[in-house]
C-alpha cells in the first residue's frame, strides 16, 4: 500500500438509538467494503440500512472524488455516536404526562485503500494533439460564412 489516505463519510441524525445501530456496525468493522455490503444486505435489522448507506457513501467518495481503486477499500473506522435527543411526552392516566427521549445516532465511516494507477497517455493521442492546432488554423481561415440565396420576386 504505497499511496494510502483516509476518506470519510459522516451521516447525522439517524432516527435509531446508538446502541442498536452500534450492534450492526460491529458486524462489519474492519472488513473490506465489498464484504461489508454483502453482510449488511443480508442483515435483518433496521439499523443495517443507514450503516450500509454510510459505507456506500464513503466508497463513492473514495472512488469518484479521490481516485481510489474500489476493490482495495477497507473500513478503517466505523463508529456510532449519540446524536441529538428530542424530548417528548406520552399522555398517561389522570392527566399526567410521562417524559421520554427520542434518540438519534451519528455514523462515521473512514475507508482506506490504494490509489488507481494513472494511465500514461498513448503516443498516437499525443501526436494528434500536437498536429490538431496546426491543422485547425488554415481551416478556420478558409471557411467563409455561407451566403443567403437571392429572393425571387413574386408577380401579383
Amino acid at each position: 500500500m504505497a499511496d494510502t489516505s483516509i476518506v470519510r463519510a459522516y451521516i447525522k441524525g439517524v432516527d435509531q438509538a446508538p446502541r442498536k445501530t452500534s450492534l450492526v456496525a460491529s458486524l462489519v468493522r474492519g472488513r473490506t467494503v465489498a464484504d461489508a455490503i454483502v453482510i449488511l444486505n443480508h442483515t435483518p435489522k433496521r439499523a443495517a440500512r443507514p450503516v450500509l448507506k454510510a459505507i456506500e457513501s464513503a466508497q463513492a467518495n473514495a472512488v469518484n472524488n479521490h481516485g481510489f481503486d474500489g476493490k482495495t477499500l477497507v473500513i478503517k473506522t466505523l463508529s456510532v455516536t449519540t446524536g441529538a435527543r428530542m424530548k417528548r411526552f406520552k399522555p398517561a392516566s389522570r392527566g399526567r404526562a410521562l417524559p421520554y427521549q427520542k434518540k438519534s445516532s451519528n455514523i462515521l465511516v473512514e475507508v482506506v485503500g490504494e490509489l488507481k494507477p494513472k494511465k500514461a497517455p498513448a503516443k498516437a493521442a499525443e501526436a494528434k494533439a500536437t498536429e490538431a492546432p496546426a491543422k485547425a488554423a488554415p481551416k478556420a481561415a478558409a471557411k467563409k460564412p455561407a451566403e443567403k440565396p437571392a429572393k425571387k420576386e413574386e408577380k401579383k
